[in-house]
C-alpha cells in the first residue's frame, strides 16, 4: 500500500466517525473489480461481496433514519424517499464529497476511463465501505456513521418532498440495471374540458401499475408512485 493509499483511507475513516480494527476490510471495500483482475497474483479480493452486503445495511439505515424523520408520512412516501436517497446519483454525490474517489483502486482501464469518478463505481464502493464496517463493528458503528453521513440526504429528500415519483422510479430501475419504464394512456373518461386519464407504467413488457389523474402528467405520476410501493415490497 502507498503512502497516498494510506493517507486516503484514513481520510476515509474521518467522515465514517470510525478507526478500523481490521484496516483489510476497508481496503478491500474501495478495490474494484478490475483492480483485481490486473493484479491477481497479490491475492486482493474485490469489493463486490461486501457491496452486496452494504446494500442491505444501507437500505435498514435509511428505512429507519426516514421513519425516527418524517413519523407521520405514509408506507408510499417513506418509499418514495428511500428511493430517491439510495438512487447511484444520491450515492455516487456522496462519495464525492467524502473524496471516496480518490481511495479507489481501479485497474488501468477504468483509470483512464474516469472510473474514479463513474457514479456506478462511486455508489458500489459507498455501499462496500458500509459492508465493511458493519463486518468491523458492526450496526451501533453503522448508525452512528449514518447520522454523520446519510442524515442530511434524508432531510433534503424530505425537504424537496414527494412530488416526483416518476423520477424516483427511474432512479429505482437504474440501481435494479433496469430499462427506463414505459408510461401508456389506457383509457380516458369524463367531459372534454374535464378528462381523467388512465397510465399504466410498463417495464419491458410487464404492467408495474395504474395510475389516474386529470392530466397525463398527473396520472403518470401517480402510476409511478404506485409502481415504485411493488417494487419496494416485492424487495423487500
Amino acid at each position: 500500500m502507498t503512502a497516498d493509499e494510506r493517507d486516503s483511507l484514513a481520510e476515509l475513516e474521518g467522515h465514517l466517525g470510525h478507526s478500523f480494527s481490521d484496516p483489510t476490510l476497508l481496503l478491500t471495500a474501495v478495490t474494484h473489480r478490475s483492480f483485481t483482475n490486473e493484479n491477481s497474483r497479490g491475492g486482493q479480493p474485490h469489493n463486490e461481496r461486501l457491496e452486496f452486503l452494504g446494500d442491505s445495511v444501507l437500505g435498514l439505515l435509511v428505512t429507519e433514519l426516514l421513519m425516527t424523520q418524517c413519523p407521520d408520512a405514509s408506507e408510499g412516501y417513506l418509499s418514495l424517499m428511500r428511493s430517491r436517497i439510495v438512487s447511484e446519483s444520491s450515492l455516487a454525490e456522496l462519495a464525492r464529497s467524502m473524496d471516496l474517489g480518490r481511495a479507489l483502486r481501479v485497474g488501468r482501464g477504468e483509470e483512464l476511463n474516469g472510473g474514479r469518478d463513474k457514479p456506478s463505481l462511486l455508489a458500489d464502493a459507498f455501499e462496500a465501505v458500509l459492508g465493511a464496517l458493519f463486518v468491523d463493528s458492526g450496526f451501533a458503528v453503522c448508525q452512528a456513521a449514518a447520522q454523520r453521513l446519510l442524515v442530511p440526504l434524508v432531510v433534503q429528500a424530505h425537504q424537496h418532498g414527494g412530488s416526483d415519483e416518476k423520477s424516483a422510479l427511474q432512479d429505482l430501475l437504474q440501481r435494479l440495471r433496469q430499462a427506463r419504464p414505459r408510461y401508456e394512456v389506457i383509457a380516458t373518461s369524463g367531459p372534454e374540458h374535464e378528462k381523467t386519464f388512465d397510465v399504466a407504467v410498463y417495464l419491458d413488457d410487464r404492467r408495474l401499475a395504474v395510475g389516474s389523474g386529470r392530466s397525463k402528467r398527473a396520472a403518470e405520476q401517480a402510476a409511478a408512485g404506485q409502481a415504485l410501493q411493488v417494487l419496494n415490497q416485492e424487495l423487500a
